[in-house]
This record gives structure tokens, C-alpha cells and sequence, in this order.
């Protein structure tokens, strides 16, 4: 009698563990994308404003600036760029500064200019910029150019900062230095 009453209970326990077995189905189920952030587009167009200042060297006039002078900067600035291969950028800019001085008459200086540079990190652009153009006044044009660099920092999806250095001479055929000038800006982008 008890070899029954086990060999039932057996049976019975068999049953049960292979009912529990049965809902225990692994189901496949698709798992969640991670997301991650793509960083800041430095590709395409932007418009900006800047301020600064522009400093004439000592000895040299700077397309008819005052030997020695100290300047103010406002300006605006509009351009493209494009990253051909990853991390390289390369673009092109055009700039307008409206320029006072109190020794000397307020001037308009526009450029056409070429930057390249490396994107650094996600939020660092690092570049170099060199551009053509004119210095104007009422009775006055004097074609400029202008060497120099800069650091642009992304601060929001589409807002960037940067400041910028750029040595400057003009084409007046005079026999002095190559950069008779200087100007140092800081400006804000938006990125379209």
C-alpha cells in the first residue's frame, strides 16, 4: 500500500512539474535602442555677430589708420561649412566690421575669407581663416587681407561662441611689414 500511495505521489508531482514548466515560454522581444547623443552640427550655414578691437603697429600705416592706434570692432558675419572627412572642416565666410577711432575717420572693412580646421571634441572647433577685401571710408578704398586663427565653442544645439585672431595688411605698395595691423574679435553664431 505504500509503494502505491508513492508511486501515485510520484506520478503526481511529475504532472505538476511539467505544468509549471509549461508556462514558464520564452517570449523573443526587441530590445530598447540606447539613446545617444550625435553632438554639435558644425556642418551647413550660420550668421553671427562680434565685437573687438583692432590694434596698427608702430612705423606702419594700416590702409590709412593712425601709426600706433587703438580701434573698436562691431560686426557681422555669414558663412558656410562643410566636414569632407571626419574631423576635418572646411568653409567660407563673409564679414563686414564697422571700425571707429577717435584720431581717425570711422571705417567700413568687408571680407571674403576661406577657414579650415578640426573639429576637436563634439563642442571644439579649432581653425585657421585667411580672406580678401576692402577698407572704405567717404573718398577712400584700400584693398586689405588678413591672416589669423580661432577657437569656436559649441554652447547650445545651434548657439556657438568664438574668438578669433587675425594679423592684417593692405596692398598700398609701400615697403613695410607684412601684418601692419591686428584684430581680436569675440562673437556668437546661430547654426542653421
Amino acid at each position: 500500500m505504500f509503494a502505491r500511495s508513492l508511486s501515485i505521489g510520484v506520478a503526481a508531482a511529475a504532472l505538476l512539474v511539467g505544468g509549471a514548466q509549461a508556462a514558464d515560454l520564452i517570449i523573443p522581444t526587441t530590445p530598447e535602442p540606447i539613446y545617444e547623443a550625435a553632438g554639435f552640427n558644425w556642418e551647413g550655414l550660420y550668421a553671427g555677430v562680434r565685437a573687438g578691437g583692432q590694434f596698427t603697429g608702430t612705423g606702419t600705416v594700416y590702409a590709412g589708420s593712425p601709426v600706433n592706434s587703438t580701434a573698436g570692432v562691431l560686426g557681422a558675419s555669414v558663412g558656410v561649412n562643410f566636414i569632407p572627412v571626419d574631423p576635418f572642416l572646411i568653409g567660407a565666410e563673409v564679414t563686414a566690421d564697422y571700425i571707429w577711432n577717435n584720431a581717425a575717420p570711422s571705417t567700413g572693412e568687408y571680407f571674403v575669407n576661406v577657414r579650415a580646421g578640426a573639429v576637436v571634441t563634439d563642442s571644439v572647433l579649432v581653425y585657421a581663416i585667411g580672406g580678401l577685401g576692402t577698407n572704405s571710408r567717404t573718398g577712400f578704398n584700400q584693398g586689405v587681407y588678413q591672416l589669423g586663427g580661432g577657437v569656436e565653442l559649441a554652447v547650445t544645439d545651434s548657439v556657438s561662441v568664438r574668438g578669433e585672431v587675425v594679423g592684417q595688411g593692405d596692398f598700398d605698395g609701400a615697403s613695410d611689414s607684412f601684418f601692419e595691423a591686428a584684430k581680436a574679435t569675440v562673437g556668437v553664431a546661430y547654426h542653421f
